[in-house]
């Protein structure tokens, strides 16, 4: 038996020692019990307005950021255990479910920033009210993330029952919302919504040139669901503002006719490539070679494609030699009535409305010869991770 064996053996391993670290916690949680279900429906909700009284209060003389948020982790680990009870009684008043220990556990696991994997019918989203509760005492506003639209107007009416009842805002970012209405969602203790809209929002705010028409408030505490989907799968995935360019499409059809007639060739050695242009799949790359470059300037009919004057026809041959080398008609792409329709990597569907940026999209278009769309312009994006 090895060293390590022994060790885990003889101590637990770090998420026994864990679970075993906040045992006093649920103990004290479920101390409450008894004496909270005796208060009335209206004491309930004054303990919200006790609590954020208690937050505010210490952190009013707070020297900077810093320590404001070190004393609102002081006060609020010291009511977590009310608090932790009063959600539990609230949520059997407003919708007959009772939070169980491992429910606890899970919320006291959120709220210091830790993950919780929760087994199918463990009650996550019953888990998720009690960090959210908590933290929204702050008064800074709680962001629940979900995967879907649905999924964010489900829970927020569904948890909503129990932060109403408690005197809390409840707020649900849709796609279909204007800036107001953001806002106003924004604007409450806690706003459920999809990842892709919370970083949408959070680009157009950056975009923006007046402070009073932003819609988001600053980002406080935020519970993610679907933690492994949204922070590992779709992490590098960018989320892309874009704008018309006014550049003409022209040139994609130039290019798009000479790659047939370049030779595919093979990297021999470092510096040594063969043939006109070399793929590597594995780095998603495809690059022309120098004999490829004459080649593509011969058959172009231009001097030198490096020019400042050709650097745009020279983009279009690179982003077409992609096109024809790296994207797949039926994998990483579909052509349903004459449109280009992206195909998403991880879950196979297609992405109506979606484009690839840089001009790729253009190339695809003119590879498969149907209309070609004005290339958008990039002007934000940011990535989850």
């Amino acid at each position: 038996m090895n060293i390590d064996k022994v060790l885990t053996k003889v101590f637990g391993s770090s998420n026994e020692r864990f679970l075993k670290s906040i045992q006093p916690a649920i103990a004290k949680i479920n101390e409450f019990e008894p004496s909270i279900q005796k208060l009335s429906d209206e004491q309930l909700r004054e303990r919200t307005a006790f609590f954020k009284a208690q937050v505010a209060d210490a952190v009013k003389d707070a020297r900077d950021k810093d320590d404001r948020k070190y004393r609102e982790q002081e006060v609020l680990s010291e009511i977590l255990p009310e608090a932790f009870a009063i959600v539990r009684e609230a949520s059997v008043r407003t919708t007959g479910m009772r939070h169980f220990d491992v429910q606890l556990i899970g919320g006291l696991v959120l709220h210091q920033g830790k993950i919780a994997e929760m087994r199918t019918g463990e009650g996550k989203t019953l888990v998720a009210t009690l960090p959210a509760y908590l933290n929204a005492l702050t008064g800074r506003g709680v962001n629940v993330i979900t995967v879907n639209d649905y999924l964010a107007s489900r829970d927020a009416e569904w948890m909503g029952q129990i932060y109403r009842f408690l005197g809390l805002e409840v707020g649900c970012i849709q796609n279909d919302m204007d800036d107001f209405e953001r806002q106003t969602a924004y604007a409450a203790d806690i706003t459920y919504g999809t990842n892709n809209e919370f970083g949408f929002d959070y680009l157009r705010d950056n975009m923006k040139f007046d402070l009073a028409t932003c819609v988001q408030r600053g980002h406080y505490f935020a519970i993610v669901d679907e933690v492994d989907s949204i922070l590992i799968d779709e992490a590098r995935t960018p989320l892309i503002i874009s704008g018309p360019s006014e550049e003409s499409t022209d040139k994609y059809y130039q290019a798009n006719a000479i790659i047939p007639q370049l030779v595919r060739g093979e990297e021999l050695e470092e510096n040594k490539k063969t043939g006109d242009y070399v793929v590597d799949e594995k780095n998603h790359s495809a690059v022309l070679t120098e004999e490829g470059v004459d080649k593509a300037e011969r058959l172009l009919g231009v001097g030198n494609l490096y020019e400042p004057s050709n650097m745009e026809l020279l983009h279009c041959v690179e982003q077409a030699l992609k096109a024809h080398t790296l994207y797949r008609l039926d994998h990483q792409y579909v052509v349903q009535d004459g449109e280009v329709i992206i195909v998403d990597d991880f879950t196979g569907r297609l992405m109506k409305g979606r484009r690839w940026s840089d001009g790729l999209h253009q190339a695809v278009e003119a590879k498969e010869g149907v209309k070609i769309e004005r290339e958008n312009q990039t002007l934000a994006t940011i990535t989850l991770q």
